[in-house]
């Protein structure tokens, strides 16, 4: 019985080979995404005069917090929202140059953030829907802020259309983390 316990107390700080295949998944099935529906989304938003991630946001946050629901480590969202920013930089979507490094990983550190203070990890609807919420709205902000200069009104009219649209795109990847867990379970 000592022999497990030293040997689970080393590996605690150590990320495991899946974990970080996951974590490289989400990233990809994100910016995967984001690359389907911008367009789809541009069309809506463009005549509002709305960000289009400000509105399409939500289903791009759903992937970090997937990959901290699944691998349930602090860091994995951040993690996730790093690799979308190196892929980002190959890509015609989301490509903000070197300021992607910012864009990209404020909302992955929101969602860690949030997980570690409110000390959830993905469990419950409450707890995705506020983290994706919250790093919608991050990172729709820090866009509205450093690359499109918008004023404070505008700023934060598009901040509350981001974080219900992140609210969303939580409740999804909630629904999709208990499908997926009740797989697991039934195996």
């Amino acid at each position: 019985m000592k022999i497990e316990t030293l040997t689970l107390r080393r590996s605690v700080g150590k990320q495991a080979t899946v974990d970080l295949v996951l974590m490289a998944l989400f990233a990809s099935l994100g910016l995967a995404t984001k690359n389907i529906i911008h367009p789809l989304v541009a069309t809506l938003a463009g005549p509002l005069y709305i960000p289009t991630g400000a509105l399409a946001g939500g289903i791009y946050m759903m992937w970090p917090v997937m990959a901290f629901g699944f691998v349930r480590k602090i860091g994995a969202a951040t993690f996730t929202s790093l690799t979308q920013a190196f892929i980002s930089l190959l890509l015609p979507f989301g490509n903000f140059g070197l300021l992607s490094f910012v864009i990209y990983l404020a909302p992955g550190l929101a969602i860690d953030g949030f997980f570690l203070l409110s000390r959830h990890r993905a469990c419950c609807a409450g707890c995705c829907l506020g983290a994706a919420a919250l790093a919608n709205a991050v990172g729709t902000v820090l866009v509205g802020t450093l690359v499109l200069v918008l004023p404070e009104f505008a700023l934060l009219f598009i901040a509350l259309v981001a974080a219900v649209s992140g609210a969303a795109g939580g409740l999804i990847a909630n629904m999709l983390l208990v499908r997926t867990r009740k797989l697991v379970l039934k195996k």
